[in-house]
């Protein structure tokens, strides 16, 4: 069974031989060199494969990706709004080094207690939040320069220093 994380979802299409554009966090460039499917949620954690035949990065947030068998508009259009998923392998050789979306699945350490795994990862503006379960709820844990003390990528660890009594609200 493979475990799949999300990247982003079809956004729209574009011309008219069943090109689509996906929105993406992959933190560069993507032109999917070497992924051979995409996983598309068509369905509630029904996650099926679209074989890629030509992808084209936009901009580092947009790539233009073509599907073997999606060959009209119309088909094109029925996956809007659609959720795009990589297996766990393929997600680790195709994020950049430094996107926040790199940080799924590191453990957050604050003052040297472990609060739980980051779940999900949340951009804003002004700051990242991150998404874990503490005390069998989610907590979300603001990432940004007053809280940040490191993140070792070898260990998958990220430590914060959290202000007094946030933790408490989910306790």
């Amino acid at each position: 069974m493979h475990q799949y994380t999300l990247i982003g979802k079809i956004v729209a299409t574009f011309g008219t031989q069943g090109e689509v554009i996906l929105k993406h966090s992959l933190g560069k460039k993507a032109v999917f060199k070497d992924v051979e499917a995409i996983f598309i949620e068509l369905t509630k954690a029904n996650y099926i494969p679209f074989f890629i035949t030509k992808a084209k990065a936009k901009n580092e947030e947009e790539s233009w990706l073509t599907f073997d068998g999606i060959t009209s508009k119309e088909a094109a259009h029925k996956l809007i709004g659609k959720q795009v998923w990589l297996t766990e392998e393929v997600f680790r050789k195709q994020v950049a080094k430094q996107a926040p979306i790199k940080l799924l699945g590191y453990t957050i350490i604050n003052d040297k207690t472990i609060i739980g795994q980051v779940q999900k990862v949340i951009e804003q503006p002004h700051q990242i939040l991150l998404s874990t379960i503490y005390h069998q709820q989610e907590a979300l844990i603001p990432l940004h320069e007053a809280t940040l003390i490191s993140i070792n990528h070898t260990k998958k660890e990220i430590h914060v220093q959290l202000p007094d009594g946030l933790l408490e609200i989910y306790s």
